[in-house]
């Protein structure tokens, strides 16, 4: 299974959205004609197709009707053409989205992760090779999931969150564990060493779970 599909004949624009959305966590696949575009969908379930309309073989719009015959996967069309009449006719044959080129990249990202939240109910955090998925409780390192417990998973997520603040050792175990846990306080220590060893390139070196001394821990 893919995330996205960017279907763009442009070579480095579709690279180049492709990135940015690597970046925030998701699979991506780029197909650069309308032939290679339904290949890839027949072999693998995808999530959501961003499509350009003026593609070489089959366009667009002639992909749209296709995939509207097969499913309801949402279809964000990104165009340049600019007519109302285009837009019109892209929505209308069942995209979810028009947006035209050149497009803001920020827009874009905030309309796919929207889409993602509402229909897949999925909620990232991507922090370098990091990636978390809040609502499945799943931790990716390089895309391989990590086999974290239960309050390693919690740990790291409030690490996260708060990337590049200083949290107290107490604050941090009655977050996790509770004021009334019966749990040693040592157990925060065991857990950050584990959750070390799982993330860090040098566990005994580590560059994001950082330790200040007399206070408590910074992810960074």
């Amino acid at each position: 299974m893919i995330d996205i599909l960017v279907v763009e004949d442009n070579r480095e624009l579709g690279s180049l959205l492709g990135d940015f959305l690597k970046e925030r966590g998701y699979q991506v696949c780029l197909a650069t004609s309308g032939e290679e575009a339904l290949k890839v969908i027949e072999k693998q379930e995808t999530k959501l197709v961003v499509l350009d309309v003026m593609l070489p073989g089959i366009d667009g719009l002639g992909i749209l009707k296709m995939l509207r015959t097969k499913g309801n996967v949402p279809i964000i069309i990104c165009s340049a053409k600019t007519e109302k009449n285009d837009k019109l006719n892209g929505i209308l044959l069942g995209a979810d989205d028009y947006i035209e080129k050149p497009y803001d990249i920020d827009i874009l990202l905030a309309k796919i992760d929207g889409i993602f939240k509402r229909r897949y109910g999925t909620d990232m955090l991507v922090v370098g090779e990091l990636r978390i998925d809040k609502v499945k409780r799943i931790a990716y390192k390089n895309d391989e999931p990590l086999s974290l417990r239960t309050k390693e998973f919690d740990l790291l997520l409030l690490l996260v969150e708060n990337q590049g603040k200083v949290l107290e050792k107490d604050k941090i175990f009655d977050t996790i564990w509770g004021f009334d846990s019966e749990s040693e306080p040592q157990t925060l220590t065991v857990h950050i060493r584990w959750l070390r060893e799982k993330i860090e390139k040098d566990a005994k070196k580590p560059e994001h779970i950082l330790t200040v001394w007399g206070i408590g821990y910074r992810f960074e």
